[in-house]
């Protein structure tokens, strides 16, 4: 087996532990699809649920790079606790940032969360609206009560669901003029309801079910970012950077393939041959390929999420660029084993079916193509336009 190597080292922290806890329940939560309680309580032990959180507040503040790195390392564990943990990671980050939650609300999250995992995710896509990516507004209402706010609505594929300490609900007000915000609903608030609908050829364990909100009740104050309905549509420009990292979830998949591919080749030792295929020039051949799939997806991320200031466009071609190429590195390593690449026994069936929806995430592939196209349109025709007379200066 392969050493820890410094990919298991993020911002000081030594992650191998946490990560061969991952790797060791993985299989059992994939087998059943079930919430990987054992995975998110050694993410939550290692402190690694917080380190988003604002300096202000006594956090990391981690930056972007180290957040892609973090995610790659978990990934490599269990990509299905390396979602519902950036996802937790990803609002801790929002609020560093804008600050849009209510700061006695938030105080109390952080506080739940010296006493055990605190999961947040966004409830955002609906059946009607599909993925907010595309456009659209949410049906989910939120209802003005005497009390505060009453939610009404379905969501789809929200990630980790069965675990969430809240729900952060992406709802329209009934009031005039309408409204958009995000309600944060405890997910023990009466009203609520899992529709077990996750079953995917990935990350089963994620559990990214419906959730039904019926009537459900939240104080006044317990909202953030509430904004007129004609400008609360989606930037997925905007999001380039967080979908960047989560792209880099799924490189720890490839990783993990890359090396139960090296530990098999290592530990096969042919009866005509009589030493390990690692040793023959085939072998050796895919491996160099393979690496240089895994080894430059990781390039792309960090060295394109590690810029001071990255443009919107960079992040979305470097999420297309490294996603198809970990796909492509983890199918080249289940083809060159044959039958034992699609058994359980060496985990690379599972790395397989995992790292399948690593560009199924909003923005999806064909939409972030053709903000890419546009873009390389209006550049085009920007170069092409005339120059503008000027008067000579005064």
């Amino acid at each position: 087996m392969r050493e820890p190597s410094d990919e298991l080292v993020v911002a000081g922290i030594d992650l191998s532990g946490t990560v061969a806890r991952l790797a060791a329940a993985a299989p059992a939560a994939d087998a059943a699809a079930s919430f990987p309680h054992d995975g998110i309580r050694a993410v939550h032990e290692a402190g690694l649920l917080g380190l988003s959180v604002a300096a202000r507040y006594g956090g990391r503040d981690l930056s972007l790079g180290d957040l892609a790195r973090l995610a790659a390392a978990l990934g490599r564990g269990d990509p299905s606790v390396a979602l519902i943990s950036l996802m937790t990671l990803f609002a801790h980050r929002q609020q560093a940032l804008a600050g849009l939650w209510p700061d006695p609300l938030y105080r109390r999250v952080l506080a739940e969360g010296e006493r055990g995992p605190v999961l947040l995710n966004a409830a955002r896509g609906e059946p009607e609206l599909g993925s907010p990516a595309r456009g659209g507004l949410p049906r989910t209402r939120a209802r003005r009560t005497a009390r505060g706010w009453s939610i009404s609505g379905t969501k789809r594929f929200v990630t980790g669901c069965e675990g969430l300490s809240y729900l952060l609900v992406w709802a329209s007000t009934d009031e005039p003029p309408q409204r958009v915000g995000t309600f944060v609903v405890p997910g023990s608030a009466p009203g609520i309801r899992i529709v077990e609908s996750w079953s995917s050829l990935g990350l089963r364990a994620s559990g990214s079910h419906d959730v039904v909100f019926d009537e459900v009740e939240i104080p006044h104050d317990d909202v953030i970012g509430l904004v007129p309905a004609d400008i609360a549509g989606q930037d997925n420009r905007a999001q380039a950077a967080l979908t960047l990292v989560v792209t880099a979830l799924y490189l720890g998949v490839a990783e993990a393939a890359r090396d139960a591919f090296l530990a098999f080749a290592e530990d096969r030792v042919p009866a005509n041959l009589g030493y390990p295929i690692a040793r023959t020039e085939r072998f050796t051949a895919l491996a160099g390929e393979i690496d240089l799939l895994v080894g430059g997806a990781r390039q792309i991320i960090v060295g394109a999420l590690d810029q001071a200031k990255p443009e919107p466009d960079t992040l979305l071609r470097a999420r297309l660029l490294a996603g198809r190429q970990v796909k492509q590195a983890v199918q080249l390593a289940v083809g060159a084993l044959g039958n034992p690449g699609l058994s359980r026994d060496t985990g690379l069936e599972r790395h397989f079916r995992d790292v399948q929806s690593v560009l199924v995430h909003a923005p999806q592939e064909d939409t972030v193509v053709a903000l890419l196209g546009r873009t390389a349109f209006a550049r085009a025709a920007a170069d092409q336009a005339p120059p503008v007379d000027r008067l000579p200066a005064a």
